[in-house]
């Protein structure tokens, strides 16, 4: 099925609209992260992923998808929302008391399309490869998706996870980085430096894909590609460029916009630059 890209990046302007007011209403939460995932979300969602979203937890039969970098939680809630898990008014009760779209994912509150709790960064992979391991063991042909922050690989217990998934053959899963190279407190390469991804992931006999995050025709043929490659021996890692902040000229490329929300100002230049028909929630 060829996609319909001008579709999809419509969507991809309401969820960015979704995702400042929702952030500026509550003021608190994490745009950047949230505005620069927006398209792999919406491609994944609408286009590349096979899922119900009648949602079923255990998810026998489609494809699953984790975030592990959960704190960009507003995009993963809008998209939820506008694929029909849930009614996107309920986008507005963000970060409230007693809502089920807090902060951060986790699945006390029972909000359709959540499997599990992504506040503690470096564990998504390793949840991520229990669950494709499980769908092999059960003979069930669908894919495992996960999403993870650069600065979140500081973190060891990838690196454990990365070395286990092609030592058990996980060819069922399909992981992305969020390769923007900011965190909560600057550049990666001032933090943390990462160095060559890329190296560190074949070196591990990972299959490995370079993908522009802020381009949807890019990221649809990254996500295809990927498809293509499963079941065949190795897990698959894409690397993904992105723009923090992307869609909002102030915000993008900047480890600042990591978790501030706009003021009223400020809201109503971001919505200037996401115009959209779909319909605000």
């Amino acid at each position: 099925m060829k996609a319909d890209i001008e579709k999809l990046t419509g969507i991809a302007k309401q969820v960015r609209r979704d995702i400042v007011r929702m952030v500026h209403q509550c003021q608190s939460g994490h745009p950047g992260g949230s505005l620069g995932c927006t398209d792999y979300l919406v491609g994944l969602y609408f286009h590349v992923m096979k899922h119900d979203p009648k949602f079923n937890m255990d998810g026998v039969g489609e494809d699953l998808f984790f975030l592990s970098n959960g704190h960009i939680s507003p995009v993963f809630y809008s998209v939820l929302a506008r694929a029909g898990y849930f009614d996107p008014a309920e986008l507005g009760t963000f970060r409230r008391i007693n809502s089920r779209v807090q902060g951060h994912p986790t699945t006390h509150e029972h909000l359709p399309g959540i499997r599990v709790a992504s506040g503690s960064l470096g564990q998504g992979m390793s949840v991520a490869i229990g669950a494709a391991l499980s769908k092999k063991l059960n003979g069930d042909k669908s894919l495992v998706f996960s999403l993870h922050g650069d600065g979140e690989l500081q973190e060891g217990q990838n690196w454990e996870a990365i070395m286990f998934a092609p030592h058990n053959k996980v060819d069922n899963l399909i992981i992305t980085v969020d390769y923007n190279g900011q965190q909560i407190d600057g550049p990666t390469e001032k933090v943390l430096s990462l160095g060559n991804l890329r190296a560190k992931f074949e070196a591990f006999d990972w299959e490995v894909i370079d993908m522009d995050g802020n381009d949807m025709e890019d990221v649809i043929r990254g996500l295809e590609l990927a498809k293509s490659m499963a079941f065949q021996g190795k897990p698959i890692a894409i690397l993904m460029k992105t723009n923090m902040g992307h869609g909002v000229d102030f915000m993008m490329g900047s480890h600042k916009w990591h978790g501030v929300a706009p003021n009223d100002e400020q809201l109503a230049a971001a919505l200037a630059q996401l115009e959209c028909t779909l319909g605000d929630y």
